[in-house]
């Protein structure tokens, strides 16, 4: 691991352990085993290393929905994957992502972190909201809206389709994330609520 990833890596801990507020760059580069005038050589400030910790995140999400033959970011690229699998693909995709982002470790740290911060930082509350909510609501809502448009699904309410199918989904992450035992039942929900999804709105595969 080279320097700059391994400054992403011990912020992220230390962010998580004792909050964003609370971890200094010369805590970082005590961490990282350099001086913080070699740490500037990589990030100019703290905030710089919490904007590489979103986007090494995200690489790492990109990958993983590779891996799943997805795009995970682009919904008019992944509609047509959507539009073709049946309610058994949907219910093993859906529980494939439920545990990237429930186990991945750096998407936990960072998920831990601005649970915590979101009370006392307007920015990081902000992070959070556009991590956890405005982002993955923007690309559900799409992908949802064009199978509506395609006739795979039904409804005159798509904004509210969107929200019936995350909202449990985010639920169920954070029972998680504060009581690990609860994994196995999770999983057994998530799948009821995906099969209770298709039921109300309707999903063909065509």
């Amino acid at each position: 691991m080279d320097t700059k990833q391994r400054i992403i890596d011990e912020a992220l801990t230390l962010f998580s352990e004792r909050g964003y507020a609370n971890v200094f760059v010369g805590d970082i580069a005590d961490r990282v085993g350099i001086k913080a005038p070699s740490l500037y050589k990589h990030f100019k400030n703290k905030r710089a290393i919490f904007d590489a910790i979103i986007d090494d995140m995200k690489g790492r999400f990109v990958q993983q929905a590779a891996a799943l033959d997805i795009n995970g970011t682009d919904a008019s690229v992944d509609a047509q994957f959507y539009r073709m699998l049946d309610e058994d693909g949907l219910v093993k995709l859906g529980k494939e992502l439920f545990l990237f982002f429930l186990h991945d470790d750096h998407t936990r740290r960072f998920r831990k972190m601005l649970t915590i911060e979101q009370f006392s930082s307007s920015d990081l509350a902000a992070a959070y909201t556009k991590q956890y909510v405005d982002d993955v609501l923007s690309y559900q809502g799409m992908l949802l809206g064009l199978m509506v448009n395609s006739g795979v699904l039904t409804t005159d309410n798509v904004d509210i389709m969107t929200l019936h199918f995350y909202a449990p989904i985010y639920f169920l992450l954070t029972v998680c994330d504060r009581e690990p035992g609860r994994e196995e039942g999770s999983l057994i929900t998530l799948e009821q609520h995906i099969r209770q999804f298709n039921k109300l709105y309707g999903r063909k595969i065509r």
